[in-house]
């Protein structure tokens, strides 16, 4: 049975700088930090950030568990939206929001610790 509030697969995200993507988790997807603890030094230690029915877990990295980029799939009701937002938040440019083959509109960004979202919808 997961914690409250987590669901049953999380990804756990080690990145660099990691307030600054919960930030960009926040504004881009509307995510809520729900569970953070930090390190004696400040850095995060664990957070557990919800978006929609699904947690992401993030913590900085350090010399043990280093920081490391990963590739995410969020579906928002407005891709085009989404996606200005992310740039609008320091996200660079993957893939401009496009219809493709298997019915989705998608589009791709950057963040500030390089993980890449991919931000997928319902084709216009």
């Amino acid at each position: 049975m997961p914690r409250k509030g987590h669901s049953t697969v999380s990804v756990y995200m080690m990145a660099w700088d990691a307030p600054r993507v919960i930030d960009f988790i926040h504004e881009v997807f509307g995510g809520e930090v729900i569970l953070r603890y930090n390190r004696d030094d400040g850095t995060l230690m664990h957070a557990s950030v919800r978006v929609g029915d699904s947690t992401i877990m993030v913590a900085d990295g350090t010399e043990q568990w280093p920081s490391f980029p990963v590739w995410l799939h969020v579906y928002v009701d407005d891709v085009d939206a989404a996606y200005r937002r992310a740039l609008d938040n320091g996200g660079i440019p993957v893939q401009e929001p496009a219809n493709q083959q298997d019915g989705d509109r998608r589009a791709g960004v950057r963040d500030v610790a390089g993980n890449t979202w991919w931000i997928g919808g319902s084709a216009l």
